[in-house]
């Protein structure tokens, strides 16, 4: 059925002005437990106490290393909703399980959109619930790559990605996720530390598969625009080829 002339559509729900990052290092062999703990105790508790749990993810190349992303409407929804959750019942009854399986949680990046649109729009995606995902390992839901520049003071990075990069991408058969530099507010929630002094731009990119993303690393234009960005780089970007849980809502 066709709209009425007067439909307009419903513009993308984009998520979280304010964006963690956030890496932890695993006790070998511990990141399945910690997957299980999370996607069954940790995604709805926090959501309720008012964020968003935008991602979560096996580091394809570091078995040990669990990443996820969350984020808030602001950095005073950040502070109250974080206490809420780690003063609240779900966390005091699996913090222990849950900390068991981690060497180190501190390696966080708060983040801002790079540009307006430039968050993540999750109006599509639907988690699946616990129950349908208990058993994930055999799912492939493709591949999301997150990209970390570290860049000289001033560089005017996230403009010429998205004025040279973005369309490069979508013409590989790739999808920007989401891009964001560096939140520059202080810390509200001083429990739980971030990277300070840190200057940095990430991209968040979506691909069908580890091919695709080797298609486009590899391919002579990509290489030669990621080259000339480097100009503007303290030093070389990381990247983090990540695999979404089953009940990540980000793939």
């Amino acid at each position: 059925m066709n709209p009425t002339p007067n439909a307009m559509p419903k513009p993308a729900a984009l998520a979280s002005p304010i964006v963690e990052l956030r890496q932890y290092t695993l006790k070998p062999g511990r990141r399945e437990t910690l997957i299980e703990i999370f996607d069954t105790e940790f995604i709805e508790s926090q959501e309720d106490a008012g964020m968003t749990i935008i991602g979560q993810f096996r580091d394809l190349d570091r078995p040990d290393m669990f990443v996820w992303m969350r984020g808030f409407e602001s950095m005073d929804t950040r502070k109250d909703a974080l206490g809420a959750f780690y003063d609240g019942p779900v966390w005091a009854a699996h913090r222990d399980a849950a900390n068991a399986t981690m060497i180190d949680s501190d390696d966080v990046l708060l983040l801002r959109p790079a540009w307006p649109g430039a968050g993540f729009d999750l109006s599509g995606p639907r988690r699946p619930t616990a129950a349908k995902s208990t058993s994930d390992r055999n799912w492939w839901p493709g591949l999301v790559e997150i990209s970390i520049h570290h860049l000289l003071p001033g560089a005017d990075f996230a403009g010429r990605f998205r004025a040279e990069m973005v369309a490069r991408l979508a013409q590989n058969g790739a999808r920007l996720l989401g891009a964001f530099l560096t939140e520059p507010a202080a810390n509200t929630f001083p429990r739980l530390p971030v990277r300070a002094g840190e200057n940095v731009f990430v991209a968040v990119t979506g691909f069908h598969n580890a091919d695709a993303s080797h298609r486009l690393a590899v391919s002579p234009a990509w290489r030669a625009l990621g080259q000339s960005m480097q100009a503007v780089s303290t030093k070389p970007a990381e990247t983090l080829r990540l695999v979404p849980t089953a009940r990540s809502l980000l793939r």
